[in-house]
């Protein structure tokens, strides 16, 4: 379940001493080949950490060679110095594994304006280097945790051909894509044209439409490399369907292990004008703190979720408005229906459904509550 489930990959995770719990705090991915192409989406946060300015270079021929990551430090807002630390960790990789360090994705989580120090980051390469493997990928998915409480890893299985990948990510889950750093793998032949159209097709009805605190990260990537190894070259809708399952189920993964979360929210908007208002819609109410702590208190107040239906530009009748909860129609045409004390929100999955009456879209935006444990957490992660 991993991302050297693919042929032509190995990975590793190590500890280079940037975390002060000691755990594994490095992670290297490289691609062996016959091919190397690849795409990457990245955060839209205009302030951008070091690695994803290096690495927004890197990614514009389409070929990467390797992702190195690390986690304990975000290295974002660390002047010059931070930055010539990247290129210092894209070198040593190049000169370890034998290629260019214009093809190698730098990726960093944790704490911002915080400076790695680059000589114990220098030496993890090293050792991550030494430990490449084909059975490194899950050491390499725990490497990069932060807040995680677990690692997230998924296999899709193609016809002859798969996709692996892992993800990190426990908080600061808003679009653009969320705080999260990603990366997949897959033994296929695709170009990396095709490639690109397919990450931004998954990643869009997936990591862009998780919504946990609305909080945008600095340090977002997603990577994706093709071996080729496998020799087959699936159709591209083959293909993007299949990547869009495995971003899909990671965004899940990232979800339920939200800092905190007591629930995690599916909120489907029906019947929009078109795919966007759907999505502004659901967004808004996944945005809204008081929505957020009543379903945290269990308390099915769709009266809130009326009111961030408010807020937004999508086309409605704010006097046509229908709500459920958990399958429960608690509002039909802005009025009270089914009785409340029916929605049971004592799981951890709620659904919450709006119908606009506008149009013929819809989309699902993910979610989870406000809780006591996630202000405890993101009051004290610094400390």
């Amino acid at each position: 379940m991993t991302t050297t489930h693919p042929a032509g990959f190995v990975a590793a995770g190590v500890t280079a001493g940037l975390k002060a719990s000691g755990g594994k705090d490095l992670a290297l991915v490289v691609n062996q080949g016959p091919t190397f192409d690849s795409a990457t989406v990245f955060t839209s946060n205009r302030c951008k950490a070091n690695p994803v300015l290096w690495s927004q270079e890197v990614v514009k021929d389409g070929v990467v060679r390797a992702v190195v990551l690390n986690s304990g430090g975000a290295n974002c807002y660390t002047g010059p110095e931070g930055f010539q630390t990247t290129h210092a960790v894209a070198e040593r990789v190049a000169e370890r594994i034998g290629v260019g360090a214009v093809d190698v994705v730098v990726c960093s989580t944790g704490l911002i304006g915080l400076v790695n120090p680059r000589e114990q980051l220098l030496e993890g390469v090293d050792a991550a280097a030494e430990a490449l493997d084909a059975a490194g990928g899950e050491a390499a998915a725990e490497a990069i945790m932060t807040t995680d409480t677990v690692s997230k890893t998924v296999v899709v299985e193609g016809p002859g051909w798969s996709i692996g990948g892992m993800a990190k990510g426990a908080g600061m889950l808003a679009p653009q894509l969320a705080t999260m750093l990603v990366v997949l793998t897959t033994d296929a032949v695709v170009p990396a044209a095709d490639l690109d159209a397919a990450l931004r097709a998954a990643t869009r009805v997936s990591f862009d439409r998780l919504d946990s605190d609305g909080c945008m990260s600095t340090n977002d990537t997603v990577t994706i490399m093709a071996s080729g190894a496998s020799g087959i070259t699936p159709t591209p809708e083959d293909f993007a369907e299949a990547l869009s399952r495995a971003c899909t189920d990671l965004a899940m993964q990232l979800l339920k292990d939200a800092e905190g979360a007591d629930h995690e929210i599916a909120i489907t908007v029906l019947h929009a004008a078109s795919e966007d208002d759907a999505v502004e819609v659901g967004r808004s109410i996944a945005r809204s703190n008081l929505f957020k702590a009543a379903v945290f208190g269990r308390d099915p107040n769709w009266g809130r979720v009326l009111a961030s239906i408010g807020t937004t530009q999508a086309a409605f009748d704010p006097a046509d408005l229908d709500v459920a909860m958990n399958g429960v129609w608690v509002c039909r045409g802005s009025v009270p229906a089914e009785d409340p004390t029916k929605v049971d929100l004592s799981g951890r999955e709620v659904t919450v459904t709006v119908d606009l009456k506008a149009g013929d879209h819809r989309a699902t935006v993910w979610t989870n509550d406000l809780t006591h444990a996630y202000v405890h957490e993101n009051s004290a992660y610094s400390s």
